[in-house]
């Protein structure tokens, strides 16, 4: 019999597994001698010369170790490929390069980002008619395929990346100015390739999967402009810093040479910028674009495993966004309301990706949103107790911010546990350093690079009260 902190792991380890990026790319890509068929198209070896695989993001090694296995030696003799992935990723393959664009726990572009990404714009650059152009997308591929525009330096795009994530921006409107600084990013990718045929597998880390935000969507048409950039810049009070005083000119000056929305490249128009090659038969610049795994995948799996070990799921939902720490309370006051309610053991499952605003704060500080959401329901039950309950939130990519952990845990034991040490978790809460308290009481989730990123997974669980002087059960079954 598992106690309840080791069933909330179980079911969250479930869903990891569910969307492991091997395992995703096996669903949807399978040769058979001179055939290949991806995701529901089929190629057939006598009418393509090179193919070609390029690809970032948290899940890049794995889906390239998949993909390279699930060729025939045929195929596999004309593959050439290179995936941007961060550092702990990097293993060997036989065709596919895996580049360490960053280390670990530091999700922002770097020299290395850039130097792999102008590799990777001149393998496709250099791909004519008869190639095949696969693009492997997922989490966190918005920081390791990196190439800012002239004018632009990295150095902008890691302030500016650090200091709108700081101030609660979301994805969206992060990408949004990614796009506009990036000379990869926004469809360019897709723009600078010549393949005849350029199918993207996506593995989505972004609330309701829109193709043009999941890592900024090189190879899907862009529909923001400088000008919504320059908003998002306003709206987090970052248009009037003095480090992006010349950033805001940019964006200012490409406004102004804006072509008209009639001028614009459109999904349609077979047409690119100059350095696309041009020659490729493709209906469209864009090509196919395929999502094989999400936060659904996940939760759904998380669900099918805590009903295989007798829970009843009270609550099932994916896609939630929010705010951490109110998250993490209205969690705290759901899992209450269904203990009070439920006459056996019962669980909620969510998933989605809440954001974090750092408040100010000049010391040391290690968190995540995770964390942070964890952290609050805590302060809520602090005086009240945790008896019949666990709650957790992590990360299915492993990290959670700039930490080793994937998230945090928390139940009656932890709760004890921390006020025996005389821990104030409303202090770490504040100045969001939720890393140190949970590391004291045992909360951390550690499982280190999962190879797959679609968001995050909370499980929390409910036991039905017991009469004094009753023990409380520890497992279902």
């Amino acid at each position: 019999m598992e106690p309840l902190d080791e069933e909330a792991l179980a079911i969250w380890r479930a869903a990891v597994r569910a969307v492991d990026s091997e395992r995703l790319v096996r669903q949807h890509v399978r040769s058979d001698g001179d055939t290949l068929h991806i995701a529901g198209r089929t190629l057939r070896a006598a009418d393509h010369d090179r193919l070609v695989v390029v690809g970032a993001g948290k899940a890049g090694a794995g889906m390239a170790a998949a993909f390279e296995a699930a060729l025939a030696p045929r195929w596999l003799d004309r593959l050439e490929g290179w995936v941007n992935v961060p550092a702990p990723c990097v293993r060997p393959l036989q065709r596919i390069h895996l580049h360490p664009a960053r280390p670990a726990g530091r999700n922002e572009p770097t020299e290395e980002a850039v130097r792999g990404t102008r590799r990777i714009l001149r393998l496709v650059r250099d791909t004519g008619p008869r190639d095949v152009c696969v693009v492997l997308l997922s989490g966190g591929g918005s920081a390791l395929l990196t190439a800012p525009l002239e004018g632009i330096t990295l150095r902008d795009m890691q302030l500016l990346t650090r200091a709108l994530m700081e101030s609660g921006a979301d994805i969206r409107e992060l990408n949004c100015v990614r796009k506009q600084l990036s000379a990869v990013k926004g469809g360019k990718l897709a723009l600078s390739c010549g393949a005849g045929t350029l199918i993207t597998l996506i593995i989505s880390d972004v609330i309701g999967d829109p193709l043009d935000v999941i890592a900024s969507g090189p190879t899907y048409p862009d529909a923001t402009t400088p000008e919504q950039a320059l908003a998002v810049l306003k709206r987090h009070g970052l248009d009037r810093d003095p480090r992006f005083a010349h950033v805001v000119q940019f964006l200012r000056s490409r406004a102004a040479q804006q072509p008209d929305a009639g001028s614009r490249p459109r999904a349609s128009s077979g047409h690119g910028p100059e350095g696309h090659s041009g020659q490729g038969p493709r209906d469209t610049p864009w090509g196919e674009h395929v999502v094989i795994g999400n936060n659904r995948t996940a939760v759904q799996a998380a669900a099918d495993e805590a009903r295989r070990r007798g829970w009843r799921i009270a609550v099932l939902e994916w896609d939630v966004a929010g705010e951490a720490e109110s998250t993490g309370r209205r969690l705290l006051r759901t899992t209450r309301e269904i203990q009070r309610a439920a006459g056996g053991p019962a669980a909620i499952i969510s998933g989605g990706e809440p954001t974090v605003i750092l408040p100010p704060y000049d010391g040391p500080r290690r968190g995540g949103r995770n964390q942070q959401l964890v952290l609050a329901a805590l302060c809520d039950a602090w005086d009240t107790g945790l008896a019949g309950l666990c709650l957790l939130s992590g990360g299915t990519d492993g990290e959670d911010g700039p930490t080793d952990a994937a998230g945090a845990i928390v139940d009656e034991t932890r709760r004890e546990r921390a006020r025996a040490a005389g821990l104030d978790p409303t202090a770490f809460l504040r100045v969001a350093n939720a890393y140190p308290f949970f590391e004291r009481i045992g909360g951390l989730i550690k499982t280190g690079p999962t190879h797959t990123n679609v968001m995050d997974v909370r499980v929390a669980l409910a036991l039905p009260r017991r009469p004094a002087g009753v023990p409380q059960a520890t497992n279902p079954q």
